[in-house]
């Protein structure tokens, strides 16, 4: 029986082996954690993206609702400014007819 241990041997080698346990589970929890955060990180990232093209396609429809509002002020200036020079034309033309007396 040379091969026998003591009680106190294998005690140390249960604890040993106990505490071997529970490094392995507080490594194996501590990367779980990690690859949940990395986990989450990625999700915000992903809806981070997508929120941002979101907002780049409501600016470029803003853009072009914008262009359209300010071609119509420049459309609605030019026929004014169009009515103006036919009523002035029109008095001128006028005038000219009442002196020649027609």
């Amino acid at each position: 029986m040379e091969d026998a241990i003591s009680r106190k041997e294998h005690d140390e080698f249960v604890r040993r082996m106990q505490d071997e346990h529970k490094r392995i589970h507080y490594r194996i929890s501590d990367n779980e954690k990690k690859i949940d955060t990395v986990m989450e990180l990625t999700r915000s990232v992903e809806r981070l993206a997508t929120n941002m093209e979101n907002m780049a396609k409501e600016q470029k429809e803003q853009g072009e609702r914008l262009e359209v509002l300010e071609g119509r002020d420049g459309e609605m200036w030019r026929k004014a400014t169009g009515y103006i020079v036919t009523a002035i034309a029109g008095i001128v033309v006028g005038f000219i007819f009442t002196q020649i007396g027609m």
